[in-house]
């Protein structure tokens, strides 16, 4: 299977693609595909790249990829099953003057915004509900009259994007390949030390010419992405893990000593990792 460009499993007279995703993960390969995807985390939690930026999922969260934007889902080490259900189409499913109607003015701001990536922030019960009702109709029209009521409740929802930057042209399979091996092996081994010179062995090139391809894709060094892996996974530890201490979830994350992941989690964050815990702890018993 490829992991750039990836292809939608369709019938040739599908316009609306309805796919649960269920298992102890889900696809994890750093990929992106024509169609719109907007996804409900029915269960599961892990980490997520889209575009520049790392990020947490959970359950409950209503994600949103636009078209060819580059995303992948890491499903985090559990006993719980990954469960999402997703719906996929592009701008000319319905029509190449479907969206252009001016019943959908209103979304023009919407689909802008999925270059970047979106995440739901509110109505997500009432859309959780109609995620629900689109699974269990099996009438093709019947489908597409919720779909329409899911396009109009995220037009009402608050939403935020997730990345701020993402490469304006298309990965070709080679460098999809290449981006999915360094994404792969950070997000699978961010807690131990790296070299350049592994890196850029590893997808065969010289560490300079590497350097200059991870930032020209990622607006960011290479060691800042590992940095927000290791920032992003001590995030889940914080959250989950009350008892232990800021010292041992520093060094689990990668980090040499407590001072310098101190300083490197406020910088991204913008508060300290004490805060951070406390912050969880007290939206927990809210």
């Amino acid at each position: 299977m490829k992991v750039l460009p990836f292809k939608i499993a369709k019938h040739a007279t599908d316009t609306l693609i309805v796919q649960e995703d269920r298992g102890m993960s889900f696809y994890d390969k750093f990929h992106q595909h024509e169609e719109v995807q907007i996804s409900f985390i029915v269960s599961g939690e892990g980490s997520m790249i889209v575009g520049d930026t790392i990020a947490e999922y959970t359950q409950g969260d209503i994600l949103i990829f636009g078209s060819n934007v580059p995303h992948v889902l890491k499903s985090a080490p559990s006993l719980m099953e990954s469960y999402m259900i997703s719906l996929f189409f592009t701008r000319e499913s319905f029509g190449t003057v479907f969206f252009d109607l001016p019943e959908f003015f209103d979304l023009l701001d919407f689909f802008k915004d999925l270059v970047y990536g979106i995440k739901v922030f509110s109505e997500k019960e009432k859309l959780k509900e109609l995620f629900f009702e689109i699974v269990e109709k099996q009438e093709k029209l019947d489908r597409f009259i919720v779909f329409l009521k899911v396009l109009r409740t995220l037009q009402e929802a608050k939403t935020e994007t997730i990345s701020s930057f993402v490469s304006k042209r298309a990965y070709t399979d080679n460098e999809g390949k290449r981006m999915g091996k360094v994404f792969q092996i950070v997000m699978n081994e961010f807690y131990r030390d790296f070299s350049l010179q592994e890196i850029a062995d590893l997808i065969h090139m010289t560490p300079n010419a590497f350097c200059r391809y991870f930032k020209q894709r990622t607006n960011k060094t290479f060691f800042q992405f590992l940095i927000e892996v290791r920032i992003e996974h001590a995030c889940r530890l914080l959250s989950r893990e009350r008892e232990t201490t800021i010292s041992e979830i520093s060094y689990r994350c990668g980090f040499k000593n407590v001072s310098n992941f101190n300083r490197k989690f406020k910088k991204i964050k913008g508060m300290t990792p004490s805060s951070y815990k406390q912050q969880q702890l007290e939206s927990h018993f809210k």
